[in-house]
């Protein structure tokens, strides 16, 4: 029972303390399974159609044989293999027939005898008598009917030996013998085991019931309006989906404000379940409830609260009376990576599942440098792109608030505490976050574009698979020049030719022409700095004149940044270092006041109800290894970007192609 009141008393005490006992990767999952009960939480009886994915209870032995009779394998017919020895085209057998046909399920009356042959289908139970099934292609029924009623003798021109085209019973399963063990993930595979025993129920070990409990007075749930400052649940969304990935049952408790008794009474009734997950206020801060309120509880209680890790550095684990109690932090990428880090092989082993955890890994190839910080390990996701020279590894760029950072990436680079940085050409191990890799069908770097979306998504509607990753225009040129991508989306204007993209090809490369946009100046359409101004150059003046009006800047690299510094020339306004990796982030940035004013495409601008003064036509291409253009998915989009429908989709989107 959590102590509302103590919890309180002490909470003044708490304000703002440092992380001081932090604990290593290592020490940290040690403590918190020391501290658990990791045996699976039961065993039930379930019904056959009930089992795919369920883990089997107890061993199962066999009660029955299977086959449980002598088969025949082909249609054909049952003999005695002695009675075939010598035979040949020129010289056959010739046996005669019981007049017995044994089709699957008809029990046999009658033996064969020396000299007789019992006519008998795929899967008939073979006679007694009989000890092998001759190929009905290797026979010729004779025609010595003597009233019309059909043959009477079968010739048979080739030999068998004993037990040809035969199985005999119990040679699939013994009774008695153990089939499947404790422990087996059930499949399609074992489910139809069991059904050919004859098994109507299997005693599986019961799911462990997981409560999950997102907590900050800023959450809100899926569905309902995001309110000024609010964050929609994702953490509840997928810690949830994880929990049961493992195969536990989520109790979802929904989102708690940051209110101690409301979280107390929570954390009560979550104490039911087999294990408890929190998300939030896990932090040593004013306002990090989680952590005062899961500090109550004893038996041990709290046994680590920080690892010395990146991302999760906040990470509390607890447990009492054996069971879990974890709070991940409020990042959804910390959250989950944590998660998969420290909670998944904890939950499996309550499910009574093995091996889960034990990632696979593949060699690569760092392909941009990756800074990193001192004294903690820091698992860095990275997505991989295929070469002629192994895998590239991209980090993903994104911060643990990121919410695609963990379900973008294909795995993680682990980086040693004491390391500060890693070059770009390092060779890295990948730990896999997926049972395997699997390679897309496309793979495209570069500058992202939501023409380059909806290109991607109608491929993806024909059955490809596609994947992107968003580095900027010339990291787009740069992955192109090493073969890391199938396709670059660029916009490159030449500062010395005015040209774009074309200056910037080598011998290995080809550009196929993309479409125009219109690059130009958001604004919020109420601002009056903006509002009445005619031209792109006359607002960037009227903003250049006033040290409170703020930009956002694109990230050095891409196109956009590099008609920006032209622009401005040697200007450095407020808000020129902060720095977006997409247009749309741009726009969000303008639209909610954060800054007034940034560059970004016309169709951009419309989806977020922005000003726009038009500053320059650019072209958007894509510049392709001559060695991938082969590949099929590229052929395909080269084909899809002729087609009327395609260009008319563009079109609609606010681009122009060039007729």
């Amino acid at each position: 029972m959590v102590d509302a009141r103590s919890m309180a008393d002490k909470r003044n005490a708490a304000r703002q303390r440092q992380f001081l006992d932090v604990a290593t990767s290592e020490e940290a999952a040690n403590r918190f399974q020391a501290a658990l009960r990791l045996a699976p939480v039961g065993v039930e009886s379930v019904p056959l159609a009930t089992l795919l994915g369920r883990v089997l209870g107890e061993d199962v032995v066999a009660p029955v044989d299977v086959p449980g009779f002598d088969r025949a394998n082909v249609d054909g017919f049952a003999v005695r293999a002695d009675d075939t020895a010598g035979a040949t085209d020129a010289a056959p057998a010739v046996l005669q027939l019981t007049g017995e046909v044994l089709t699957p399920g008809v029990a046999p009356n009658l033996t064969v005898q020396s000299g007789q042959a019992t006519l008998i289908a795929t899967g008939g139970m073979l006679p007694r008598g009989a000890d092998a099934v001759v190929l009905v292609e290797d026979t010729d029924l004779a025609d010595d009917a003597a009233d019309g009623d059909g043959a009477q003798s079968v010739a048979i021109r080739c030999p068998v030996p004993a037990g040809a085209f035969v199985s005999f019973a119990g040679t699939d399963v013994g009774r008695g013998e153990t089939v499947l063990r404790a422990g087996q993930l059930l499949s399609s595979r074992e489910i139809g085991v069991l059904a050919a025993l004859g098994l109507a129920e299997v005693p599986v070990y019961r799911r462990p019931r997981v409560a999950v409990i997102s907590t900050g007075d800023e959450i809100v749930a899926p569905g309902e309006p995001l309110r000024t400052g609010g964050v929609y649940d994702s953490n509840g969304a997928i810690v949830a989906a994880a929990v049961e990935e493992l195969g536990c049952e989520a109790l979802r408790l929904g989102a708690v404000a940051d209110a101690g008794p409301a979280l107390a009474a929570v954390l009560d009734r979550a104490l039911s379940c087999d294990a408890v997950i929190l998300s939030g206020g896990t932090s040593k801060g004013a306002g990090d409830l989680s952590y005062e309120v899961v500090s109550e509880l004893t038996d041990p209680g709290i046994v680590v609260h920080g690892v010395a890790i990146k991302p999760g550095k906040p990470l509390c684990l607890a447990a009492t009376g054996g069971k879990p109690v974890v709070i991940l932090p409020g990042f959804p990428t910390s959250a989950i990576f944590t998660f998969h880090q420290f909670v998944a092989p904890v939950l499996s082993r309550l499910a009574g599942r093995s091996g889960v955890g034990n990632r696979h890994s593949v060699e690569a190839t760092l392909a941009l440098r990756a800074n990193s910080e001192r004294g903690r390990t820091e698992f860095l996701l990275v997505g991989l792109m295929p070469t002629d020279d192994g895998l590239a590894a991209y980090p993903s760029g994104k911060g643990s608030g990121a919410v695609t950072a963990f379900s973008q990436a294909d795995g993680y680079v682990v980086i040693p505490a004491q390391t500060e940085r890693l070059a770009a050409g390092t060779p890295v191990q990948v730990h896999l976050i997926a049972d395997r890799l699997e390679p897309a069908d496309l793979v495209t770097v570069g500058s992202h574009c939501v023409g380059l979306d909806y290109l991607l998504g109608r491929l993806q509607a024909e059955g490809y698979s596609t994947k992107s990753l968003h580095v900027g225009s010339q990291g787009g040129l740069a992955a192109a020049r090493r073969g890391e991508c199938d396709l670059g989306g660029i916009h490159l204007m030449h500062p010395d030719t005015g040209v774009y993209n074309q200056d910037y090809l080598t011998d290995e490369l080809d550009l196929v022409t993309g479409y125009r946009r219109m690059q130009g100046v958001v604004f919020r359409p109420d601002d009056p700095r903006f509002s009445d101004r005619e031209t792109a150059r006359d607002a960037v003046a009227a903003a250049l004149a006033d040290p409170d009006c703020v930009m956002v800047n694109r990230n050095a690299g891409s196109g956009t940044r590099i008609l920006i510094d032209g622009l401005l020339g040697e200007a450095r306004p407020t808000g020129y270092a902060i720095q977006t990796k997409s247009h749309n982030a741009v726009a969000s940035a303008v639209a909610q006041g954060r800054a007034d004013w940034g560059l970004a495409i016309d169709t951009v601008a419309h989806l977020y109800t922005l000003g726009f003064l038009p500053l320059q036509e650019e072209h958007y291409d894509f510049v392709v290894p001559r060695s991938r253009l082969q590949r099929p998915a590229l052929r395909r989009l080269l084909e899809m970007l002729a087609e009327d429908e395609t260009r008319a989709g563009l079109s609609q989107l606010g681009f122009r192609l060039d007729t």
